[in-house]
């Protein structure tokens, strides 16, 4: 008789029990800690290291002129800076007057230029290219060429003033007229960056209230004056904003024309920073000055970033 029995089918092995302790289970809870680690120490190291040394630099009496090791002078370097210190102060006040003008003059022509480009016209795509291509310009050979542009003698700016009858400048050879002259070069170079921020503002804006208006008989001047612009306010102030961060900043165009010169008038902080580190070289003086000059941008950062979100604005 056939043996009919039916072998029982072998269990099929188990799946090896998921690791839930020791080191591979610590890793695999942690993994999205541990992964990202090596690089935000990285970054941090890299942040916090020239932060640190900076700040020990300004309590120092420190010169790579000398060969004597640095010594603790507490503050004295801060008080120096802000009481006897006459060019630090200057540079002060060169430093907000060039941003302030140079923000000013952008901002308006920035916005004006953008709601003529928001316009349809022939050849508006060929202008709105040509009207860019300051930004992508080192700002090393914009200033080469604005210091042959600007020669009393050669330049061609003085043969421009004397086309519309007006008196020849000295442009960054005066002290009168050295900040001018700059914040012209800086506007040729960022205005384009504001009409940037605007036309994208524009192209954001609804079309209900401009049917609204035309229904009621309103003129484009009214439209622009009371829809436009009041929903263009916010986009406005954050462009405005980024220009007077940057602006703060600036330093290879004035290096490059004027190294801060005439007599300190276009002396800015950064100006001073640099000549007072690299030309004179008194580090822990000029490690002062830069915290001091982190404090006034990280200031000036957080009052623009209250005024963007001021509810009168």
């Amino acid at each position: 008789m056939a043996d009919h029995s039916v072998a029982s089918p072998r269990p099929a092995p188990a799946a090896p029990a998921a690791s839930t302790h020791g080191l591979s289970a610590w890793f695999e809870r942690r993994a999205s800690f541990v992964l990202p680690f090596p690089a935000v120490a990285t970054v941090a190291l890299m942040l916090a290291f020239p932060l640190a040394y900076t700040l020990y630099l300004s309590v120092q009496d420190f010169s790579l002129a000398s060969t004597a090791a640095p010594k603790f002078v507490g503050l004295d370097n801060y008080i120096t800076l802000f009481t006897t210190d006459t060019r630090f102060k200057n540079s002060i006040f060169v430093t907000f007057y060039f941003t302030l003008l140079g923000v000013t003059v952008q901002t308006f022509l920035g916005v004006t230029l953008a709601l003529l480009f928001n316009r349809q016209f022939w050849g508006r795509g060929l202008l709105r290219t040509l009207a860019i291509l300051p930004m992508v310009a080192t700002p090393v050979a914009i200033a080469l060429i604005f210091v042959l542009m600007y020669h009393p003698t050669l330049g061609v700016m003085n043969y421009f003033l004397s086309v519309i009858g007006l008196p020849p400048w000295s442009w960054t050879y005066a002290s009168g007229t050295v900040i001018p002259a700059l914040v012209i070069v800086d506007t040729w170079q960022w205005t384009p960056l504001i009409m940037l921020i605007v036309l994208a503002g524009l192209a954001a804006l609804p079309g209900e209230p401009y049917e609204a208006a035309m229904i009621d008989g309103a003129s484009k001047a009214q439209m622009l004056w009371t829809i436009t612009l009041p929903l263009l306010r916010p986009t406005i102030v954050t462009a405005a904003l980024f220009r007077l961060i940057d602006s703060l900043k600036t330093f290879d165009i004035i290096f490059v024309m004027t190294q801060g010169g005439p007599g300190g008038a276009s002396d800015t902080i950064n100006i001073y920073l640099f000549n007072t580190a690299f030309s004179y070289f008194h580090m822990g003086m000029a490690s002062s000055m830069v915290v001091i000059f982190f404090a006034i941008i990280l200031g000036v950062s957080v009052l623009a970033m209250r005024i963007r979100r001021a509810s009168w604005l």
